[in-house]
């Protein structure tokens, strides 16, 4: 390093710079000059340092939106345009100009960017179909001003030009608005053409997002307009899943009746529908009437009549005797959430001390334990240890409190009972929500017999907040389900 006198050349610069500050007080901007002034070579790691403090205590003029509507006003006005984007409909003779700037197109989208590179003339022609035509202007808006106003009927074609041009921000951002509008009104629906977009592009996140919207809120999509536009191949999906939350499997085997009378599909696609209908949760009683005034069960009652029978008999016999000869953890016999197999549960002020709440449920779906309910008992605390931290307790239901916990929920069966020989029970917690200005399922916790309490109950929830995506008017709104899952006794059959 080299020296004056003794003295480090760096060392000169500072005392030099320190005196002209204290006879000539100068700004920081006067500093910076000064410290560039000096070779960075003869720097060291302390000046350096000393450089970057004056530099982070600069103050930042934000005029972002001001450049924001001047871009707005070039892109509307037109001036300086330098491409002229001559936008055609598809199967029409609609056409419209917008008045472009190559650096702007360039710089957004690499498609734009080969497209504007390789053409001769100042007018670039884009085909496109109607819905994307209809949204281009505010699509090539986003190019300039970085911000979008999305509708519900908006969401697909937008998505479809970001796509195809590789506005890859957009695409990702609509991905989002559509995964967080499910519940939104519209006058048609549109979780149903979503779940079909999806499927066509290939949209795992979004396909499975919008399978579980109409999943867990099947009550409601069934009473909507939307059920009715539901494709072949999206019915048959959601008739094999057993986690479909409405209220009865007569209310689907209903809507389904109306769907067909609607659709007319072909008579393969109807004979599928009705095999995946689980009449063993039927009571007996109503299969009787559907079987005398169903015009669908009446016109089909061959291709299902097997399945009538088994339910007939799974009613007539108690699940003891039936699994001696029958396979019951087939699909017939497994009971999706029904919410008339269960009861609501209005918690208010979630997070001020523990409750409890009882209610009954029937023994099971098959008429043999028509008469027999079951009393259960839940609990629910705000701040509760998990079970491998909790003390033991001579009364199981009483809870460990502590500002560290986090809820948690129980549900018992007060009494134990012979009649529980080959069943057990699979408690299902329905966490309800409001978005869009109406109520939907927000989360499904399930948990088994063995466990008697949900481990994740409400893990990210924070109660403590009034406007948390879980409370509703500051309360938790709970429905929980009680489902009997029956076992073979026997493995080989007689």
């Amino acid at each position: 390093m080299a020296h004056t006198g003794g003295i480090p050349i760096w060392v000169c610069y500072m005392g030099t710079l320190l005196a002209a500050l204290c006879l000539h007080p100068i700004s920081v901007g006067g500093v910076g000059q000064m410290l560039n002034e000096i070779p960075s070579s003869s720097l060291p790691a302390a000046a350096l340092k000393l450089e970057a403090a004056f530099e982070n205590s600069a103050t930042t003029l934000n005029h972002s939106m001001a450049m924001v509507q001047r871009m707005e006003t070039l892109l509307a006005q037109g001036n300086g345009s330098d491409v002229a984007l001559r936008v055609q409909t598809v199967n029409t003779d609609e056409v419209k100009v917008i008045q472009a700037h190559t650096l702007v197109l360039m710089l957004q989208s690499e498609v734009f960017e080969e497209l504007l590179l390789s053409r001769n003339t100042s007018t670039v022609v884009l085909r496109e179909p109607a819905d994307c035509a209809a949204v281009f202007d505010k699509f090539i808006r986003y190019l300039y001003c970085g911000d979008i106003a999305v509708r519900l009927d908006q969401a697909i074609p937008l998505h479809k030009l970001a796509s195809k041009y590789h506005v890859w921000n957009l695409q990702q951002g609509l991905n989002q608005y559509m995964t967080g509008h499910l519940s939104s009104d519209s006058p048609t629906g549109h979780v149903v053409s979503w779940y079909q977009y999806a499927m066509q592009i290939g949209d795992v996140n979004l396909r499975d997002s919008c399978l579980q919207y109409l999943s867990w809120n099947l009550s409601s999509v069934l009473q909507s307009g939307e059920w009715g536009s539901i494709s072949d191949d999206l019915l048959l999906s959601l008739l094999q899943r057993s986690d479909l939350i409405l209220q009865s499997e007569l209310e689907l085997y209903e809507a389904l009746e109306s769907w067909i009378g609607q659709n007319h599909p072909a008579s393969l696609i109807v004979e599928n529908a009705l095999k995946q209908v689980r009449y063993g949760m039927i009571p007996p009683q109503q299969l009787f009437r559907l079987q005398k005034q169903s015009p669908l069960m009446l016109k089909y009652y061959e291709s299902i009549r097997d399945l009538l029978y088994l339910a007939f008999q799974f009613h007539s016999a108690s699940p003891v005797q039936l699994a001696k000869y029958f396979d019951v953890n087939c699909s017939i016999f497994t009971p999706r959430n029904y919410l008339s197999w269960g009861s609501p549960w209005i918690i208010n002020n979630p997070t001020r001390d523990d409750r409890s709440f009882s209610f009954q449920t029937q023994l099971g779906p098959s008429g043999s334990d028509a008469s027999k309910r079951v009393t259960w008992n839940a609990l629910f605390s705000p701040r509760w240890l998990p079970l491998t931290v909790r003390s033991t307790y001579t009364n199981e239901m009483q809870a460990t409190r502590t500002d560290g916990g986090r809820p948690r929920i129980i549900v018992t069966p007060a009494t134990s009972s012979p009649d529980f020989a080959g069943v057990s029970f699979q408690k299902t917690v329905i966490v309800m929500a409001r978005q869009g200005g109406k109520m939907v399922v927000r989360h499904v916790f399930n948990f088994h017999q063995s466990t008697e309490e949900a481990g994740d109950f409400l893990v990210d929830a924070d109660l403590h907040r009034r406007a948390s995506e879980y409370l509703i008017d500051s309360s938790l709104y709970l429905h929980i389900v009680v489902k009997p899952i029956y076992h073979s006794l026997i493995v080989a059959r007689k």
